[in-house]
């Protein structure tokens, strides 16, 4: 006769060999969503929404599964080591919000997404919101349905927001965005007032295959493993895959080089990060990234800590002029890579401080639509007027306003605060790595970026989501997670930078 630790390790193995199955359904999903925003044609848009609602719908399936309810409740009482409580922690999480959405409703979802992105593409394009109004409803009301299936008590933003960040809560994204405001806005102000003009080194246009040849260098540099990735183009620049096969995508400007530098490096954060979860945990939760504050945190650590500071310059600037052709020197890179911008109406080619402008405006739109303080008619000029009150300049096309932006076409509302509070945990994670690394930016001047990585891998990566968000943050630190080290990078960077 089984012992009662046989019988609860007979059941873990079960439980453990669907949440692999569940694993390997969604990771075949992102595939399909990599291909359909860098690889397919146009044309394959109305297969391609099948396939992607009929992942969605198997997905949905086996995390709502009979067997898996009965083997959560049987390994509650069951005597489990810690990793294995995390993967049932966060399995059971999952389970029990997915038990609350009708299948119907989840294949409507994936569908309705699919289909959005031409209809986004075109609308962009031809500066037309009017033309993507009734999609964008759509995907709000659709929202709105699967956040009241979850709770119809609580506030829906709040709910939807819990699908990429779990553990910090809404009231530390409202306040955090709320202490940036606070801050940023002033210290912006002061550098509009400022008497300095950093440098612009660069003249006419780089064609894609200058630029391309510069970001693969990068990626080569940083110590991108090309064995487990490759580097595409996308409209929007993302990272997706696990730790077998991290992909980058990029997008070039032909008069600013630095900017597909920028994402290319931020991607990069985003794919070292997923390359560095543990292989042999791949298919559970211990395999997986803990969600997208921290996601985020990596690829800002890369972006901002590393790719925009002087050392990297120290270090990259021969390697620059040699493929642009230009004559620069170390700290012209460095100021045009840090440069303020008192005029920009793009998120993604925003400086490191008014970024964080873009994200509230953002975000105050989405929380409102979601709660239904805002229809969707009026997105345009409330985007308008937010954007002058936050930034001082106004968008004169909707493709530069509310129609620049991916996201909505998928559905994610409640994802934008994770990216101010992935940039704040950047700043904190790096204040942290300069204590523990012996001269941290020595090693970034002298080109040796092997000693961060480690450093990361140890403290973030390897642990997969086997801690909630604010126990991998004490972890990773000693501290709670805190604001208070953007702040001050913030302010001293750049208050020397602009001398004010």
């Amino acid at each position: 006769m089984a012992t009662a630790s046989e019988d609860s390790e007979s059941t873990y193995e079960q439980f453990l060999d669907h949440v692999r199955r569940l694993h390997y359904v969604q990771d075949a999903g992102g595939v399909l969503n990599w291909d359909q925003q860098v690889m397919m044609p146009d044309a394959g848009t109305p297969a391609r929404a099948k396939q992607t609602s009929a992942i969605s719908t198997l997905h949905h399936e086996l995390l709502t599964d009979d067997d898996l309810a009965d083997w959560l409740d049987e390994l509650d009482d069951a005597d489990l080591d810690p990793e294995q409580a995390a993967v049932v922690r966060e399995v059971r999480r999952d389970h029990e919000r997915a038990t609350k959405v009708p299948a119907d409703l989840v294949e409507r979802i994936s569908e309705a997404s699919s289909n959005a992105l031409p209809v986004w593409k075109e609308a962009k394009a031809e500066d037309d919101f009017d033309a993507f109004a009734d999609t964008l409803e759509e995907l709000v009301e659709l929202r709105r349905e699967y956040a009241a299936a979850i709770d119809p008590d609580r506030d829906p933003y709040e709910v939807l927001f819990e699908e990429y960040e779990p553990y910090l809560g809404i009231d530390t994204a409202e306040d955090v965005l709320t202490d940036l405001r606070d801050a940023l806005v002033p210290l912006i102000d002061d550098i509009a007032d400022s008497d300095v003009t950093l440098a612009d080194p660069f003249e006419g246009t780089y064609d894609d295959d200058t630029q391309h040849a510069l970001v693969e260098t990068a990626l080569d540099t940083l110590g991108y493993d090309w064995d487990r990735g490759r580097l595409d183009t996308a409209p929007h620049p993302f990272s997706m895959g696990t730790q077998f096969d991290a992909r980058v995508t990029t997008r070039f400007t032909p008069e600013d080089p630095l900017d597909a530098l920028g994402s290319t490096i931020h991607e990069f954060g985003h794919a070292t990060y997923t390359l560095g979860l543990p292989q042999e945990a791949y298919g559970t939760p211990l395999g997986d990234n803990r969600d997208l504050s921290v996601h985020e945190s990596q690829s800002r650590f890369w972006e901002n800590h590393v790719g925009r500071s002087r050392p990297f310059w120290d270090f990259f600037t021969e390697t620059a002029n040699d493929h642009l052709g230009t004559d620069a020197t170390a700290q012209q890179f460095y100021e045009a890579f840090n440069e303020v911008y008192d005029d920009n109406l793009i998120r993604v080619e925003a400086d490191e401080l008014t970024y964080h402008m873009h994200i509230i405006v953002r975000f105050e739109i989405e929380r409102d639509l979601i709660r239904g303080d805002l229809d969707v008619a009026d997105v345009p000029q409330v985007w308008n007027d937010k954007m002058e009150e936050y930034l001082g300049v106004r968008p004169d096309t909707d493709a530069e306003g509310c129609l620049q932006d991916i996201h909505w076409t998928n559905g994610s509302f409640g994802y934008f605060p994770t990216y101010t509070l992935g940039s704040v945990l950047a700043a904190q994670l790096d204040h942290h790595a300069r204590q523990d690394i012996d001269g941290f930016d020595d090693h970034v001047r002298a080109g040796e970026f092997d000693p961060i990585h480690d450093w990361l891998t140890e403290n973030v990566h390897q642990h997969g989501a086997r801690y909630r968000t604010d126990d991998l943050v004490e972890e990773a630190t000693g501290e709670t997670f805190t604001a208070e080290h953007f702040l001050n990078y913030a302010d001293e960077k750049y208050r020397t930078l602009y001398d004010c």
